[in-house]
């Protein structure tokens, strides 16, 4: 009887973990859509943002926006005010005033000034020719989400 219980909380177990989306840096995604041409999408975010954090935790793991996401994008997660070099259109970006041991705030990378955040969370949708097609401001469940990308 142990047993079976045991194996019924481990088959429940893998029917509940959350789905995921596979994520890349823009390079990657850039590399990829050469090779098969499709938009990317990017979470662009900070690590003190709340509504960036409820948006990972729920919108970008149900079912629902990972398959869509998954099927239809390349999908790009993008900290804001992060330390990474980014490769757009031969141009670099990077963020030089960007503080390692920072609590809190840090510099905001150049790169955010060519996708022109308003906000976070912000998500960037780029066409197949890496072009910035539509820009996505604030917090989305799962419905706002899918009705925004399906416009």
């Amino acid at each position: 009887m142990k047993k079976l219980i045991i194996a019924i909380f481990v088959i429940a177990g893998t029917f509940a973990q959350a789905q995921e989306i596979k994520w890349m840096t823009l390079d990657e995604a850039l590399a990829a859509q050469k090779k098969s041409p499709k938009p990317i999408f990017m979470d662009v975010y900070t690590d003190w943002c709340g509504p960036c954090k409820m948006l990972d935790k729920q919108t970008f793991h149900d079912k629902v926006v990972v398959d869509y996401i998954t099927a239809n994008y390349y999908a790009v997660k993008f900290n804001a005010e992060g330390n990474s070099e980014v490769n757009y259109k031969g141009v670099k970006y990077k963020n030089p005033q960007f503080v390692a041991d920072r609590q809190g705030r840090n510099a905001a990378h150049e790169f955010g000034e060519v996708l022109k955040i308003q906000g976070y969370p912000t998500m960037v949708v780029f066409d197949k020719k890496s072009d910035i097609a539509n820009s996505i401001v604030g917090f989305r469940n799962t419905e706002q989400l899918m009705e925004e990308l399906k416009k």
